[in-house]
């Protein structure tokens, strides 16, 4: 019978815009030096708890996927397979993008931001909202992933806060409501340790 898996979820590290309070999405900001740190610092957490993968998948914007080659270097896994896809890429925040969140406030309101950042359902104007990256992050978790967990699989997933939450979201049965409560800080490992069937045994948070 095929053994339990780990699945390890990780929000890259600080970006250059995350520092400067901005609306990223699907631009491609780089990492700062304290982002390649908390990359650095998330793998060794890994390696002390003796974890090693077999396969890893992250988006297609740098942050992410510089994120993912500082861990597997740290880790001592460089040449492991890594699959990369825009359906594990940021909320696609629109007209938003590149805005400061203070600024944007002072322009449409604290309640109107608020709604477009916590919401479950309502994008910002030209872009997604959390439902959205759903609809494209659930289909690639569950043709791609999944197969690989069930299979005994220890899986690494560097991605973006809201694209981690539409996994999370499925992981762990929660309702629209109950995913606006759930926030994934920037490099710290969420550890999931998963039956055959995916039913999850155990969460770890390594932060």
């Amino acid at each position: 019978m095929t053994s339990s898996s780990w699945l390890c979820l990780l929000r890259h590290g600080q970006s250059q815009w995350n520092l400067e309070n901005r609306f990223t999405g699907w631009v491609d900001v780089a990492l700062t030096d304290t982002g390649r740190e908390e990359a650095r610092q998330a793998a060794e957490r890994l390696k002390r708890r003796g974890l090693s993968f077999d396969v890893a998948y992250t988006s297609v914007l740098s942050r992410a996927i510089e994120t993912l080659d500082i861990a597997l270097d740290v880790l001592g896994q460089e040449n492991l397979p890594v699959h990369q896809d825009k359906a594990l890429n940021e909320r696609m925040y629109g007209d938003l993008q590149g805005l400061n969140k203070a600024e944007t406030a002072a322009k449409f309101g604290d309640d109107q931001v608020h709604i477009w950042r916590r919401s479950y359902d309502v994008p910002p104007p030209n872009g997604e909202s959390l439902k959205d990256t759903q609809k494209r992050a659930v289909p690639y978790f569950r043709t791609k992933i999944e197969p690989e967990l069930c299979a005994g699989k220890n899986v690494l997933v560097v991605a973006h806060g809201n694209s981690l939450r539409a996994i999370v979201m499925e992981l762990e049965k929660l309702t629209s409501a109950q995913i606006l409560e759930v926030e994934i800080p920037t490099g710290v490992p969420w550890l999931y340790r998963l039956t055959p069937d995916l039913t999850v045994e155990e969460k770890l948070t390594l932060d």
